[in-house]
């Protein structure tokens, strides 16, 4: 069962950096195919995916926020990026629930203590996106 309480990796106030593999692992996808996972994430669990942070500057990335350790239970399609304890020195930027975040936002609200993205949905649903057959 989780609380209402935000984790305490989440700041209070602008953004932070965290090192992956500690506290979660995340698994990055780019821009529009970043939004379409999140897409039929959200469709699969009523709205609410878990925690989820977007950047909306650069490459657009979404980053979707795993349990720690869990990320390395799957092998990843190109296009989705691991980051957690099978790299080594990555960081993702965690914003604050509220306030001047700029260039990250959480997705769909900031996570409460304990909860995370399905590892075994999101990778259902990754390589459903991004997995392109070999030509014949």
């Amino acid at each position: 069962m989780t609380s209402n309480k935000l984790p305490d990796w989440v700041p209070d106030s602008g953004l932070q950096l965290h090192l992956a593999g500690v506290h979660f692992d995340a698994i990055r996808v780019r821009g529009v195919r970043g939004e379409a996972v999140l897409h039929h994430l959200a469709e699969a669990t009523g709205g609410r995916p878990g925690p989820v942070v977007r950047e909306i500057a650069g490459g657009r990335w979404t980053y979707f926020l795993v349990p720690p350790g869990s990320s390395k239970e799957h092998t990843w399609p190109p296009g989705a990026t691991c980051f957690g304890p099978s790299v080594r020195d990555q960081y993702v930027g965690i914003p604050a629930p509220d306030g001047n975040t700029y260039p990250l936002s959480w997705r769909c609200g900031a996570p409460v203590e304990g909860e995370f993205v399905d590892v075994e949905l999101l990778h259902e649903v990754v390589a459903a996106q991004l997995y392109v057959a070999p030509e014949a």
